[in-house]
């Protein structure tokens, strides 16, 4: 049996099913891959349903704010996906006519879609032949056929691709990528169970005893380590508690969200260094004088390339602050929750 015939077999027993399994919607087909990208499967489903609810078309999404497609993506982290994901929903609009594109070059101009998510478009909702190539991919035919080339670089994504396209059933290419991916993610585990394989006869890896080193990663870089001190500063005004917070800027993958004041630092800061360097900000920043201030339990979050250390200077004010650039705003603090902010920041505020 071919490929093709030996991963339609176990498919059919163990394919799993999802809510974009089985449509040919590439608007919603595109809204499930996005939302996967870096995301698993259990937490991107919830993800993919309010989407789908409050933008049911690629013209409701066009049509949102960037701070609602925001606000809805809060909590997946990688927040340039969000914003791709809305230029290239208006994108469709302006200049396709509002129809999405239907081939895979044409697919794989929309702003945050790479090689990947265009052939998983195409072969979906467009039954084109075009392989998808995932993390389980590569383990799964990174050991089958016996391949050390390190995976995550293009020269592995057209190795891979070029033997797939051989490969790929031509009648059903959305089947086939379908098992492809289901088949590693659900059988060629990381630590898999190689009595149970339908390719054990014929799998390189298991033959040469690499089924623990296939497929070759390429060494990552380690990621350096930051310390963000944020202020959340309070006081009340006509009965109102209001909050200060100011949005991030620049070319940043928190660009759009919303943060409280941010010092941040290279290095730890000792508890006296802390105090010193804290009233130095807020009386440059905010003209305020010296405060004492509540600290939070400290938070880590992981990026890619970064390590952030995170620690919430609280503090009452007696009246609202003096600031001295636009950057900053007052906000009442009860609407915090209605504002897209960053998992950080998030995960600090659940603790209130």
């Amino acid at each position: 049996m071919s490929l093709s015939q030996k991963l339609d077999t176990w498919y059919t027993d163990y394919g799993r099913t999802l809510p974009w399994r089985g449509i040919s919607d590439p608007y919603r087909i595109w809204l499930s891959e996005i939302i996967l990208q870096q995301t698993r499967i259990e937490q991107g489903r919830d993800y993919y349903h309010r989407f789908v609810e409050a933008f049911p078309t690629v013209a409701d999404l066009a049509a949102a704010s960037e701070e609602q497609v925001l606000r809805l993506w809060q909590g997946l982290g990688y927040y340039s996906r969000a914003r791709n994901l809305h230029a290239a929903a208006q994108y469709i609009m302006d200049e396709c006519g509002g129809v999405f594109p239907s081939d895979y070059q044409g697919i794989l101009k929309l702003k945050g879609v790479g090689r990947y998510t265009a052939a998983a478009i195409a072969s979906f909702a467009f039954r084109l032949p075009h392989p998808v190539i995932d993390g389980n991919v590569y383990r799964f035919i990174s050991r089958l056929y016996g391949i050390a080339t390190p995976i995550a670089t293009d020269a592995a994504y057209s190795e891979f691709e070029a033997l797939l396209l051989k490969k790929i059933d031509r009648h059903r290419p959305d089947r086939f990528n379908a098992a492809l991916m289901d088949f590693g993610s659900l059988q060629c585990k990381p630590v898999p169970d190689c009595t149970a394989c339908p390719f054990a006869d014929e799998c390189n890896a298991l033959k040469t005893g690499r089924v623990g080193v296939l497929p070759v990663k390429a060494a990552k870089a380690k990621p350096k380590d930051r310390w963000f001190y944020y202020f959340n500063l309070r006081w009340h005004a006509d009965g109102v508690e209001y909050t200060l917070v100011e949005q991030r800027e620049g070319k940043d993958i928190w660009r759009g969200l919303y943060q409280f004041p941010l010092m941040e630092t290279d290095k730890e800061l000792t508890y006296s260094q802390l105090q010193a360097e804290a009233n130095r900000f807020v009386e440059e920043n905010l003209r305020l004088s010296p405060l004492i201030f509540h600290l939070s339990p400290s938070f880590r979050h992981q990026l890619t390339h970064r390590t952030i250390h995170a620690l919430f200077l609280e503090a009452e004010l007696p009246s609202e602050p003096l600031l001295t650039t636009g950057k900053y705003r007052a906000i009442p603090t009860s609407e915090i929750k209605n504002i897209p902010v960053s998992r950080l920041i998030d995960r600090y505020l659940q603790t209130l």
